[in-house]
């Protein structure tokens, strides 16, 4: 049985992602940097809460600990789901086609694990968002001295949230307009959302390190 992707070493996990399988790819990479951004806010939030320095943080930062911790857990889950579901694609296009039935049965195949490898990434991204949410009154009231970290939180969340989009749009190309409608509805106010949230959480990043 395959390890799980969250359980390798760094290094058994780059030499993994530098190979030329297909399996690991970019939206498992999405997936791994969602995590990371997860902890890191996870780490953040517990710098600040029960400081009492840092007191005006500490609704901010047990709102922020709650997302976290489910984020970081779910995103281990989809760093696996997304290269298995990218593996079921290549597996429906193994089918046979020797005849008409067959030759339906394959497109049909393809286009249902063609539309799961797209809602998966889409899944990473949505949570990609939830933590960059989560970070501008972070980075504003938590504990001041890991503001930076909450910098790299906010690269890393939308690293994970754009990167994830990439998987899904790719994915979504290759299907006839009628699958996937409501993400493929979605993907612009995600898009434009995960953009707005990057800057404020680095101008929110940048304010505070001038001012402490």
């Amino acid at each position: 049985m395959k390890k799980p992707w969250a359980e390798m070493s760094i290094r058994e996990f780059q030499a993994a992602l530098a190979s030329s399988s297909p399996t690991p790819g970019g939206g498992t990479a999405a997936a791994i940097s969602l995590g990371q951004a997860a902890a890191l806010t996870i780490m953040v939030s517990d710098l600040t809460i029960g400081k009492e320095k840092w007191s005006e943080g500490w609704d901010a930062a047990e709102k922020a600990v709650l997302s976290s911790i489910r984020v970081m857990s779910r995103a281990s889950e989809l760093a696996d789901e997304d290269s298995n579901s990218f593996d079921l694609v290549m597996d429906a296009y193994r089918l046979p086609k020797g005849d008409e039935t067959e030759k339906k049965s394959r497109l049909e195949q393809i286009r249902k694990s063609t539309l799961h490898a797209a809602e998966v990434p889409f899944e990473t991204a949505l949570n990609g968002l939830e933590i960059l949410e989560l970070l501008p009154e972070l980075a504003m009231k938590g504990n001041a001295n890991a503001v930076s970290d909450v910098g790299v939180a906010g690269l890393l969340a939308s690293a994970a949230c754009k990167g994830a989009l990439f998987n899904v749009e790719i994915n979504l190309q290759s299907l006839p307009d009628d699958f996937g409608v409501e993400i493929r509805n979605k993907i612009p106010e995600v898009k434009e959302r995960s953009r707005e949230l990057s800057r404020q959480v680095m101008d929110s990043v940048r304010d505070r390190m001038s001012n402490d």
